[in-house]
């Protein structure tokens, strides 16, 4: 019990969600019996809800996907789990699974704004008696709790995306994944980064920024209202987090302004993937408002201060949004025909 208590003492003083779920998982793995724990997350692809493992406990040791280019490659749909997939469509705690191979599992679902984000799957080798099962919702409880008090800080109150206050670490994390001068893999059916490339070489992977600006949207606000107006943002949250991968970063930067930390993939497919996303919301039907349009501006973002890359994918957008608005421009091209210029003043830019 002394031992239980410690973990939880260490578990509650991490202050971002990675290391608390390493934590969480740390202490469940502890447990007699206990074989191995992994965090799922929970996310749409294509209509379809899917599965993929985010991290798990190995040889004593956590494992993260955070930084794997092809970890969409793990995804498996949630009709696989159907004991879990019950346990999702009537709202329980808790799902256990037969036993296979000699193998105990039980799923501890974590809802935020009534959907599941994520589980944590626990295994163990023998059978998952009531005080066993206490035992882990009592720790999985803490945890959730703990990772509300996070999640007040570090995400919009309104749409759920991350916040600008937090994205500076997001970001650093996102370049320290560092340009991929190997050939791009093909990944798996239905991820962004899995859209065919053109020719016989393949461009190597690189990590982007893209900065997202709703068109007219103070138009919709002083027509349909504030409350259609919030509508508005809470839907484009949802495209948002329905066109790009799980491993991919999201955030809400204020007003109509999203930021998109796009991961391991090409600049041919980096242009594909957010055209596609103009697309869609172009193509979506807002209630009351009807049609809305975005304008993007990307750049890469594997080199330089946030300062700076956010400067870059400012400009890409500006000039998108004064030059027709409802379109993709990536910060290099444009420097190259001309229309900017590559340095930066930190003085004279205004940064949102």
């Amino acid at each position: 019990m002394t031992h239980l208590l410690q973990n939880l003492v260490e578990m509650t003083g991490h202050r971002d969600h990675l290391r608390l779920e390493a934590s969480v998982m740390a202490t469940l793995h502890k447990l007699t019996s206990v074989v191995e724990v992994r965090a799922l997350e929970v996310f749409q692809r294509e209509g379809e809800t899917c599965l993929r493992p985010r991290s798990w406990m190995e040889n004593g040791q956590w494992v993260s996907t955070e930084a794997e280019a092809q970890a969409d490659a793990r995804r498996q749909p949630l009709t696989h789990f159907p004991a879990l997939q019950a346990c999702f469509e009537a709202r329980t705690e808790h799902a256990r699974s037969a036993p296979q191979k000699g193998r105990y599992v039980v799923w501890l679902p974590v809802w935020v704004h009534d959907q599941v984000t994520s589980c944590l799957e626990v295994s163990q080798s023998r059978p998952i008696s009531a005080h066993r099962l206490d035992v882990l919702m009592g720790i999985f409880n803490v945890y959730k709790n703990y990772q509300s008090l996070l999640d007040y800080s570090e995400r919009d109150a309104l749409t759920g995306l991350f916040n600008r206050k937090t994205f500076d670490e997001q970001f650093a994390r996102h370049a320290s994944c560092g340009d991929e001068r190997a050939r791009a893999p093909q990944s798996a059916p239905g991820a962004p980064a899995a859209l065919p490339e053109g020719g016989g070489n393949r461009e190597p992977l690189r990590q982007w920024l893209a900065v997202i600006d709703i068109d007219h949207f103070k138009q919709v606000n002083d027509r349909f209202g504030h409350l259609y107006g919030d509508e508005v943002l809470i839907l484009m949250a949802n495209l948002l987090r329905s066109s790009f991968r799980s491993h991919d970063r999201i955030f809400r930067f204020g007003g109509e302004e999203f930021v998109v930390l796009l991961r391991a993939t090409t600049l041919e497919t980096a242009h594909k993937v957010f055209n596609r996303f103009r697309q869609t919301v172009q193509d979506h039907h807002f209630p009351q408002v009807g049609q809305v349009t975005v304008s993007v501006g990307f750049t890469a973002s594997a080199s330089g201060s946030p300062v700076e890359i956010l400067g870059q994918a400012d400009q890409a957008l500006y000039f998108a949004k004064e030059n027709g608005r409802n379109q993709v421009r990536f910060y290099d091209d444009l420097v190259a025909s001309g229309h900017l210029q590559s340095r930066i003043s930190h003085e004279d830019m205004e940064l949102f």
